[in-house]
């Protein structure tokens, strides 16, 4: 596949032609919300075998076979090139398609309020063929052991027609908002604790969760050890019912590092007793922060690499969000950005008539715009490019995959990429 960014006076009829192409694969595979308006900037997927290259100033056949992970005789022969010959600027190359290693990919779903929209079980259906595991979110433990449950509607059945494993999320919130004084009860009261474990069991048997996945936040650093010891006693039961247990960590970049999000999270620890964890790389621009981007790929190769000390590559799962956001400047303390998914971006900017950038340090595509009101905003947001960047660092650092937060924000060309970069693994009942 070519990822292509539009330039001036491209239209969608003179980049299917670039490419050998046609208008309707095009438009079907990036479900292109805007054909006949495209915004400079804006990244197209191109659905063909293998990609094109353009020679530039300074390419050799070596330095071009090191970029895409082709051999430079390889190159050379599928180009019908001498391999001393000069490349001539401009030139078009064709790179076959790379040899695709195997990952696993999560995506959570979040239904919220007293039923499910169709929009959002229908997200989870088109999404399952590539993803691993499917993790409705959350069954929130309480203060006597036992659980309140989210809305499943279909998705048990969505996992299994897809071969997903359903993951069982499992988390510390009251009124959703995590609670250190319940992580604190469950961690430490053991009767309340054992009562809890029964309870997973039971629920984990009646819906047929296969992984059980522990999201506890804003623990107490001094809870630590007690967090350690119930995931080993956990681990120990599950086990004995054949099935997963995973957690969710914070993005450290430290053994030491210090805040109340961090502290009670042990890498070392949980990269021994878990199966594998999700670590949670995004957010560094959040709602209720300042324009930036949400995962910047400098901070999340940060965290990886020392993940990667504590924890082994093939336990862990990159975080990673389906969503931007739309901030109103200038930014004031108090004030939320609205969520924008990838496509709702794209509409935006055509709306407003401005090109999309893309900040190469960030690996992230953004722009601004003034509303109707006079009012300037900044977005940032996800493309093809920047989750290409993900995947080359899932394929660097040789982790086990990537974990989606979270599904029923539309972001096709994710869809498509994954299946140009890997095998999705799945794990049949």
């Amino acid at each position: 596949m070519q990822i292509h960014v539009v330039k001036r006076n491209d239209s969608i009829y003179s980049i299917a032609r670039t490419y050998g192409s046609s208008v309707a694969d095009i438009v079907e595979a990036n479900e292109i919300p805007n054909p006949n308006n495209l915004v400079i900037g804006q990244t197209l997927v191109i659905p063909i075998i293998g990609s094109f290259y353009w020679v530039q100033s300074g390419d050799s056949l070596w330095s071009i076979s090191q970029k895409f992970g082709v051999s430079y005789q390889e190159l050379a022969k599928v180009n019908k090139l001498s391999v001393t010959q000069p490349l001539s600027i401009g030139f078009r190359m064709y790179i076959p398609a790379q040899k695709k290693r195997s990952a696993e990919f999560n995506g959570y779903v979040e239904p919220r309020g007293t039923s499910v929209p169709v929009a959002l079980e229908n997200s989870a259906r088109e999404a399952a063929p590539y993803l691993t595991y499917l993790a409705p979110f959350s069954f929130q433990v309480l203060r006597d052991g036992s659980l309140k449950e989210p809305l499943l509607n279909n998705f048990p059945a969505i996992a299994k027609a897809n071969n997903n494993v359903l993951m069982m999320v499992l988390t510390n919130q009251e009124n959703d908002q995590f609670s250190d004084e319940l992580g604190r009860i469950i961690l430490n009261d053991m009767a309340i604790q054992d009562k809890f474990l029964n309870n997973v069991v039971a629920t984990a048997k009646k819906y047929n969760f296969r992984d059980i996945h522990f999201d506890f936040e804003f623990l107490r650093p001094a809870d630590r050890e007690a967090y350690n010891r119930f995931l080993r006693k956990a681990r120990d039961r599950f086990k004995k019912e054949g099935w997963l247990i995973s957690t969710a960590l914070a993005p450290k970049t430290s053994a030491t590092q210090k805040g109340k999000w961090y502290e009670a999270h042990d890498y070392k620890a949980h990269g021994e007793i878990v199966d594998f964890v999700v670590i949670m790389t995004y957010e560094w621009g959040y709602s209720g922060g300042p324009a930036m981007p949400v995962s910047p790929i400098g901070p999340v190769r940060d965290v990886l690499k020392y993940a990667i000390t504590e924890i082994p590559p093939g336990k862990i799962l990159m975080g990673q969000n389906l969503y931007g956001y739309d901030w109103t400047l200038p930014f004031v303390q108090g004030s939320q950005a609205k969520a924008v998914s990838p496509q709702q971006a794209i509409l935006l900017a055509a709306k407003y008539n401005v090109a999309i950038q893309y900040d190469e340090k960030a690996q992230a595509p953004f722009f601004k715009y003034v509303d109707e009101k006079g009012k300037q905003h900044e977005v940032w947001f996800e493309d093809a490019r920047s989750i290409q960047a993900k995947f080359n660092l899932i394929k660097e650092l040789k982790i086990r995959g990537m974990s989606y937060w979270k599904l029923g924000l539309s972001f096709p060309q994710n869809w498509l990429l994954i299946v140009e970069n890997f095998n999705v693994v799945k794990r049949p009942s």
